[in-house]
């Protein structure tokens, strides 16, 4: 094959190969199709009564108030919303709210000159943190489940600002699934 037959054909090739790929770039720049919301279980919006659970947890010595400061101010929280008709048990009630507190102790991560976080063995992390699990108390199914993090604090007044804010943050999560379901488009 003559060079001039072979800078021809590699040309060629190159040409079809540039037109095959042509279309890549664009295609990855298109936007992915519109995922919807999934259905929320309706016992969360339409449910009347619930039964607030205090599921426990680790200790909160860190927080004034003591251990039931959680179940405490979250029962009076939902009291004062006037969404749900608080119940005594379980078998009154539409819903069961399960609420905890968990405090797991993490690795630290120190930074280390580059910028890159690394593990530090020995030291721990505090991760302060409420959980909200709502159950069918019918078939003891969990609907949903909220985690909330209560942000670190040294002193003993900033530790219960802080608990007050994760607590209305998850009492806040509660009331954006527990309100009007999201609308949903039309399947036909």
């Amino acid at each position: 094959m003559s060079p001039l037959k072979r800078k021809l054909n590699l040309s060629m090739f190159s040409i079809f190969v540039a037109t095959a790929l042509f279309p890549v770039p664009f295609a990855r720049g298109q936007k992915p199709a519109e995922i919807l919301p999934a259905p929320l279980p309706a016992q969360i919006y339409t449910s009347k009564k619930v039964f607030i659970s205090n599921a426990g947890g680790d200790s909160n010595y860190l927080y004034s108030g003591g251990p039931e400061r959680l179940y405490n101010q979250f029962y009076s929280a939902l009291q004062s919303w006037g969404r749900y008709q608080l119940v005594a048990s379980p078998g009154e009630s539409e819903l069961v709210l399960a609420l905890s507190f968990s405090n797991p102790f993490t690795g630290d991560n120190s930074q280390s000159g580059n910028g890159f976080t690394r593990p530090v063995a020995g030291r721990s992390v505090s991760d302060p943190q409420f959980r909200l699990t709502i159950i069918d108390p019918g078939t003891r199914v969990t609907l949903w489940t909220f985690t909330e993090h209560v942000q670190v604090a040294q002193l003993q007044g900033n530790r219960d600002k802080n608990f007050d804010q994760a607590l209305a943050t998850l009492v806040n999560d509660l009331k954006n699934v527990s309100g009007q379901p999201a609308a949903r488009a039309g399947f036909n």
